[in-house]
C-alpha cells in the first residue's frame, strides 16, 4: 500500500517551497489539526511559530539569497507535521512510518510538553543529519551558528523530560522553564538573541563571541556547555536517532565543525558563569 498521507504533505510543502510566509501559515494549520479545530495541541504552536517567524525574517528562507541547509531542514520539519495530521484524519498511509512521523503521532494523540519536544527534535535531527553536505556549504560563521541552534533546542528539551541534567539542584524549575506553550521557553528558544539578524552572517567569529550578549554567554557557556556531551547522548537515546552522538565529541560540537576548532566552545573565564555552572551542575 502506498503513504497517501506523506505524498500529501510533499505536495503541501512543494506548493509554499518558494513562499517562506505561506511555509508559516502551513505550519500554523498543522496545530489546527485536519478538521480544523484542535484546542489541546494549538497552544504549542507558539514555540514553533517564534522560531519560524525568526527564520523568515532572517532570510535564511528566501528561494534567491537564503541558506538551502536552513531551507531543506525548515521542509522537512514541515513534512513530517502535514504527514502526522493527514494520517490523524483517516488518509491512508500504509505500514511504514518515518520515526520523527511516530512521534508527531504519539504527541496528536497525548499533546504533553515532552511529547512535543521528542516530535519537534527528531524532525529537527533528522534534518540536520540528512544535510550535512549542505551544511558543509555555509559560512564559517553560520556552521558555528547551526550548532548553537541545535544545542538549544536539545537542551531546552531536557529542561521538561530530563530537568536534573538539564539544572541539577535546579531541577524543580525546569518543566517551568522550558514549557513551549510559556513565554519562559522564549528565553531558551530566541535565537534571535544570539544568532545574527541577517544572513548571511558578516563579520568574523572572533568578533561576535566577543560581543556576544550577556544572557546568550551565560546560558551557552554557563548551563549548557558543562553537560553538553551527557545532553546529547540522552537526546540520542530520547529520539531513538544514535547517529546524533557523531555531532559531538569529548563535550564539543562538531556538526560541519571542525575538532580542531573546538576552542571556541571553551568556557570563558568569567565569574557568573562559574557560579551558575555549579549551581547548575547536572544530576
Amino acid at each position: 500500500m502506498g503513504n497517501a498521507a506523506a505524498e500529501w504533505a510533499a505536495a503541501q510543502v512543494a506548493a509554499v517551497r518558494d513562499e517562506p510566509r505561506e511555509r508559516i501559515a502551513l505550519l500554523s494549520r498543522t496545530y489546527r489539526g485536519p478538521f480544523g479545530r484542535a484546542p489541546r495541541h494549538v497552544p504549542f504552536r507558539r514555540a514553533a511559530m517564534s522560531f519560524m517567524h525568526w527564520q523568515a525574517d532572517r532570510g535564511v528562507l528566501d528561494p534567491a539569497a537564503g541558506s538551502p541547509w536552513w531551507r531543506a531542514v525548515n521542509e522537512r520539519l514541515l513534512r513530517d507535521g502535514c504527514e502526522a495530521m493527514a494520517r490523524s484524519g483517516g488518509t491512508p498511509a500504509g505500514d511504514t512510518t518515518e520515526p520523527a512521523v511516530s512521534l508527531w503521532l504519539r504527541f496528536i494523540d497525548e499533546p504533553t510538553p515532552r511529547h512535543w519536544y521528542a516530535a519537534h527534535n527528531a524532525s529537527i535531527v533528522r534534518g540536520y543529519l540528512d544535510h550535512r553536505g549542505l551544511a558543509d556549504g555555509e559560512p564559517v560563521l553560520e556552521r558555528f551558528f547551526l550548532n548553537v541552534a541545535l544545542l538549544r533546542v536539545l537542551y531546552t528539551h531536557a529542561l521538561v523530560a530530563a530537568p536534573g541534567l538539564a539544572l541539577g539542584r535546579l531541577a524543580v524549575l525546569g518543566r517551568f522553564l522550558g514549557d513551549p506553550r510559556l513565554g519562559m521557553a522564549g528565553v531558551f528558544l530566541a535565537l534571535r538573541r544570539v544568532l545574527p539578524d541577517h544572513y548571511p552572517p558578516a563579520g568574523e567569529l572572533r568578533s561576535y563571541l566577543d560581543r556576544e550578549n550577556r544572557l546568550g554567554h551565560t546560558l551557552d557557556y554557563g548551563v549548557i556547555q558543562p553537560r553538553l556531551q551527557r545532553l546529547y547522548e540522552w537526546s540520542a537515546a530520547e529520539l531513538a536517532l544514535p547517529e546524533l552522538c557523531d555531532l559531538v565529541r569529548d563535550g564539543n560540537p562538531v556538526y560541519a565543525w571542525d575538532y580542531a576548532d573546538r576552542h571556541v566552545w571553551a568556557a570563558p573565564e568569567r565569574g557568573w558563569t562559574r557560579v551558575l555552572a555549579r549551581a547548575t551542575a547536572p544530576r
